[in-house]
């Protein structure tokens, strides 16, 4: 596999030949307004606000944004940027939460370019690469036709698929990346391409599930299926703290028996005060068909039970209130072979004693479990880059406040509940997409 350049690395690196980031800074940023203006399409705009971030943890401090207004202007900023040894990046939904440790520099702000068109036979959809999932969503759903897309409206699609994707549709038509036919990609020279496995297959493998670290994708074209149904079963359940091992045993029961168009995720969180909350999804289902599916579930007696068939753009509701920015997030992520009952009343303490501190109420667990059987049939190491074909479920701890005062606190439990799962696993990975 021949070594592919790393867009940040490379104008990082050039960045470094000859004076520092705030050394360019100095000269070069007050030239911007004028000079790259002249290159960029007249609706490109320029601020010093920074679009608003998922989380604020470690989050870049740019001294300017670039709005960009059309693909091409990607890619001229970008040649400016390595002309002029100016450091930068890209942000579409802002939901990263890597700490990616930026100050100064430019971010090129791609969420204007946020298209998404059908073709005629509605089995391909172009997507920009700003556009967010409600907005795909939206669109599939006007087009009557699926196409795969996460359970959060607010993060960027495309971002999401180039680390892999996961979401609602993935039992019945695979990860994200095994619906990608074509990219447009800006790389680190600042030249615009079309990349497919045909045109350039180590660089069309590498974006599968490494996309971010080789080039802006700007737009994609990935597969659609036509429906005539878009409706799934929605289940909501909440239980009391004190079942925790008991509806840890339940879920795990239930994780090697799912459907294909089944999941099934839980949660610790807030609901007036600390919950177990249990989600489960069944695509194309009566309430009858998802009660029966979720049956393990509900003999255990839940506290409150929402239930219902809902339209394609109403899935993702429920979770529109993690959506909230601008607060402080660090999220630790760990891959599971299989959920572990007796290591769950210790997980459910940490949780209670660092949510219970002024303002971390909102902080939360997560695991989510679909079925793999699709996936798996679609791809391996060698189609793709993507590196979780083998893990069962996705786990997430999520310490979530606003007091930077807080943060060693909240590493502490994150770190603690990430070690307690990676003790039963027999490698580490960690799905950075979550």
């Amino acid at each position: 596999m021949r070594l592919l350049p790393l867009l940040y690395a490379a104008c990082a690196a050039a960045a470094a030949e000859s004076c520092t980031a705030v050394d360019v800074l100095d000269s070069a940023m007050d030239s911007i307004n004028t000079d790259l203006r002249a290159l960029l399409c007249q609706a490109a705009t320029f601020s010093s606000t920074t679009p608003p971030r998922w989380s604020l943890f470690s989050a870049p401090k740019p001294s300017i944004v670039v709005n960009v207004a059309t693909e091409k202007d990607v890619a001229d900023t970008v040649k400016y940027c390595v002309k002029h040894n100016i450091p930068f990046f890209a942000q579409n939904g802002g939901s990263g939460w890597a700490a990616l440790n930026v100050t100064n520099g430019v971010v090129i702000n791609i969420a204007p370019l946020n298209s998404i068109t059908f073709n005629e036979a509605r089995d391909q959809a172009t997507v920009q690469g700003g556009a967010n999932m409600e907005q795909v969503i939206k669109a599939g759903n006007a087009s009557k036709s699926f196409v795969l897309t996460g359970n959060c409206n607010c993060v960027g699609a495309l971002g999401a698929y180039l680390g892999g994707g996961y979401g609602n549709l993935m039992g019945e038509y695979g990860f994200g990346v095994d619906n990608v036919i074509s990219f447009n990609v800006v790389n680190a020279t600042g030249d615009l391409q079309e990349v497919t496995k045909a045109s350039d297959p180590d660089l069309f493998w590498a974006l599968l599930g490494a996309g971010p670290n080789f080039g802006i994708v700007t737009s994609a074209v990935i597969k659609a299926y036509p429906q005539t149904d878009l409706t799934g079963f929605s289940t909501a359940l909440v239980f009391p703290g004190e079942q925790i091992t008991e509806v840890v045993k339940a879920v795990e029961a239930l994780r090697p028996n799912l459907l294909p168009s089944q999941n099934v995720f839980l949660y610790l969180t807030n609901n007036n005060g600390p919950v177990i909350l249990v989600t489960g999804f069944l695509l194309h289902a009566t309430v009858e068909q998802g009660k029966a599916a979720f049956a393990g579930l509900y003999a255990l007696n839940p506290v409150f039970e929402n239930s219902g068939v809902l339209p394609w753009d109403q899935w993702n509701a429920a979770a529109d209130s993690f959506c909230l920015r601008e607060q402080r997030k660090p999220g630790h992520t760990v891959g599971l072979t299989s959920l572990h009952p007796e290591q769950w009343k210790e997980i459910w303490e940490l949780y209670l004693s660092f949510r219970n501190k002024d303002g971390a109420e909102n902080s939360v667990v997560i695991v989510e479990i679909y079925n793999l059987s699709k996936p798996r049939s679609l791809g391996s190491s060698s189609s793709a880059s993507f590196a979780h074909r083998d893990v069962n479920a996705q786990a997430v701890v999520i310490p979530w406040y606003s007091d930077a005062s807080l943060d060693t606190d909240a590493l502490a439990f994150a770190q603690r509940v990430r070690n307690i799962w990676k003790s039963t696993e027999s490698k580490f990975t960690s799905y950075i997409n979550f």
